[in-house]
């Protein structure tokens, strides 16, 4: 089981409020999506605009909510902030070939299509 904490993420087994908060965090359609997106390659903002389909403000919004949930980290290049999965996340795909994130209270699979879609 995954416990996300301040940045980090370590193996423990997640109450009831800790789900209910993973489910907030990531229970949101454009937060899912850009989850989704992210585990199949860094993308930088200007691109998760493009693939998420709505505005810059509305996805910065977004992946301040997940930045703060420990889920992704941002990486300046240059003038662009680039995000990706926190190592940790990425360490804990489960072992379906990064086609899900198991939380522990939950496992979360996206099919094949969607994540070659967002390729």
């Amino acid at each position: 089981m995954l416990l996300v904490r301040r940045g980090t993420m370590r193996r423990a087994s997640l109450t009831p409020q800790q789900c209910a908060k993973m489910f907030r965090v990531i229970g949101d359609n454009t937060r899912f999506r850009i989850l989704q997106t992210l585990l199949s390659r860094e993308q930088c903002v200007g691109d998760l605009v493009r693939i998420v389909k709505t505005s810059q403000p509305h996805v910065s919004h977004h992946l301040r909510v997940l930045r703060e949930a420990g889920l992704i980290q941002g990486i300046r290049e240059g003038q662009r902030i680039c995000y990706r999965l926190v190592p940790a996340v990425r360490e804990h795909l489960t072992g379906t070939k990064g086609e899900a994130l198991d939380f522990g209270c939950c496992k979360i699979s996206f099919s094949r299509t969607a994540l070659v879609a967002k390729s």
